[in-house]
């Protein structure tokens, strides 16, 4: 599975973990140099799983909070650690 923008890939992997209908890339298949930490909201703080979303930046073009991870997962999501998830402008397929 692939997720991209702009016919970029930022993360291929078979190995996916799936949750709510959103998949989940381990970090290691991610290029991460594309992804800059966003300013976290008040939403983000209340979070119990320690969501941290990404701008995506790719030649310069930015696109908002496209990425995320959980940096404190609970047991119920410790499936989804150190992975991260796309939404948005990123396609996953």
């Amino acid at each position: 599975m692939k997720a991209t923008l702009n016919d970029r890939v930022i993360a291929d992997s078979t190995d996916i973990v799936e949750v709510d209908g959103y998949h989940y890339f381990p970090r290691a298949t991610v290029k991460t140099e594309w992804l800059k930490k966003a300013s976290k909201t008040a939403s983000d703080n209340e979070c119990p799983h320690g969501v941290q979303f990404y701008d995506v930046v790719i030649e310069g073009a930015h696109h908002p909070r496209a990425a995320w991870s959980y940096e404190a997962p609970r047991p119920s999501m410790q499936k989804v650690a150190d992975r991260f998830g796309f939404w948005e402008d990123v396609k996953v397929g």
